[in-house]
Parts: structure tokens; sequence; C-alpha cells
């Protein structure tokens, strides 16, 4: 009976121990260090993930702020354009003159009439008129002055230039190499009558602009281009240049009352 009892106690103990195990292999399953472990590398990820991402961020940011620097438009270097061509070493201007007042800032009288042109050229006062009175051909040719507006002290040349002189004439001439040579190169290529048009080689454009003669008329729109010099010749004349259909660019002496275009020089 007492070993029954021996037995008996001795089973239960070790069913105890036997539950007592399982129950702690149980708990540990449930709060063991692998879950923490495998916790703790899912944040080192995330925060890998994060760091990754910033640097993704930082590196389009970069990229974003290169790209808009290299595609950012340069501003065109823009050379001024002063109104000259170069012939030798000669800078004309590209036009015919084309003011109505003086450098000091005067005004040139304008005479439209017969009468008012005659008077300028007899009393040797200052005098401008476009040929035929019509702007539109103070737009193509310039204006044509007298003489006298020419040699008038207050000074017709704009600021930065000069009126020509015979000599710079003369110079112009033989740099494009006398007088037949320089005429055709001169010449515009269009708008001359009878297409006895240049070739412009030179840059000049001269244009068959005309003149007025002493009594107010108006000649040669179309056929005769014609230039003051600064030059006078005799009391009531002064040297010109100017371009016939033959193509030459010819020299004459010519009365002071004449209104013709003229071409300045850079200073």
């Amino acid at each position: 009976m007492k070993r029954a009892k021996i037995f008996i106690t001795i089973s239960g103990v070790f069913i105890l121990l036997l539950l007592f195990e399982n129950i702690s292999d149980s708990y540990g399953q449930q709060t063991g260090s692998k879950p923490t472990t495998v916790q703790k590398k899912s944040q080192t990820v995330q925060s890998k993930s994060k760091t990754a991402q910033t640097k993704k961020s930082t590196t389009t940011k970069s990229t974003q702020k290169k790209s808009t620097q290299t595609t950012k438009p340069v501003a065109a270097i823009k050379k001024p354009d002063d109104g000259s061509i170069t012939i030798g070493t000669q800078k004309w201007s590209a036009t015919n003159l084309n003011v109505s007042t003086f450098r000091n800032g005067d005004s040139i009288p304008e005479a439209k009439t017969y009468k008012e042109w005659v008077a300028a050229g007899e009393s040797g006062k200052p005098a401008w008129c476009y040929y035929d009175n019509n702007p539109a051909n103070g737009t193509k040719y310039g204006k044509l002055y007298n003489w006298y507006a020419v040699n008038d002290p207050r000074g017709l040349a704009p600021a930065g230039w000069v009126l020509a002189s015979d000599a710079d004439w003369i110079k112009l001439v033989n740099f494009l190499g006398g007088q037949t040579a320089a005429g055709q190169k001169m010449k515009s290529i269009t708008g001359w009558s009878d297409g006895n048009n240049g070739d412009n080689s030179c840059g000049f454009n001269g244009l068959p602009g005309g003149y007025r003669i002493e009594n107010g008329l108006f000649k040669n729109l179309g056929s005769i281009a014609t230039w003051w010099s600064t030059t006078e010749s005799k009391s009531l004349t002064a040297f010109d240049h100017y371009l016939t259909q033959g193509g030459s660019l010819d020299q004459s002496s010519t009365p002071k009352q004449r209104g013709e275009s003229v071409r300045c020089l850079k200073e």
C-alpha cells in the first residue's frame, strides 16, 4: 500500500515536471529574442530605405539644379550699328543724309516752291527739299540740299560724322579702281532706268535720286545720282561727284544753288 502511494507521488511529480517544461517552451516561443531581432532588422531596412530615399531626393534636386543651370539661355552679344560701311580706310554713311536741323539744333529751312528755292540760292541761304516735294522720296533717297547748307558753320553732319571733301571722293574713286570701275561698284543693284544698275559690290548703294536745278525744277530721278563735296571750286560753284547711266563716277563744278544729295564720313 505504501509502495503504491510512493509510486503515485513520484508519478505526479514527474507529470508536473513535464507540464512545467511544456509551458516554458511555449512561453519561450511567444516571447523569445528572435522576433525582436527580426523587428530590429526591419527597422534597419526601413532606415536604409529612408536614407536611400533622402540620397535619391538630394541627387534629383542636384540634377534638376544642374539641368536648370545648363539650359539657362545666354544673352546674345549685339554689336552696335553706327550706320557706316567700310570702303578701304574710309567709313562712309550707308545712306544719303536726311536731316532737317544743323548739329546745334537750328532748323534748316525747307524750300518747297520754285520761288522759295530761287530766293534761298540767290541770297546764299541754306535750304533743303524732297525730290518733287514728296516725303516718300526722302525715305528712299534722302533730302536734297543746296551747297549753302553744306557749308554752313553750324554743321550739317550729325555728331560723330563729317561731310566728305573733294579729296575724300577722289580717295574713294582711286581705291575702287578709277571712275568707271568705281561707278559699277557703287551703283545700287536696282532702281536705275533701263536696267542700268550696278553690282553694289562695295556696299555704297548709290541710288539715282536726281537733283534740283537753280530755278527750282527737279531733274533725272532714276537716271542720275549726285553728291556735294565741301570743296569750293569758284565763288559761285563747288565740286560734286555723280553717277550716270553709263556707270562711271564723275566730278564736276556745279552752281551752289543746286539741290543735291549728301554723304558723310565717320570722324
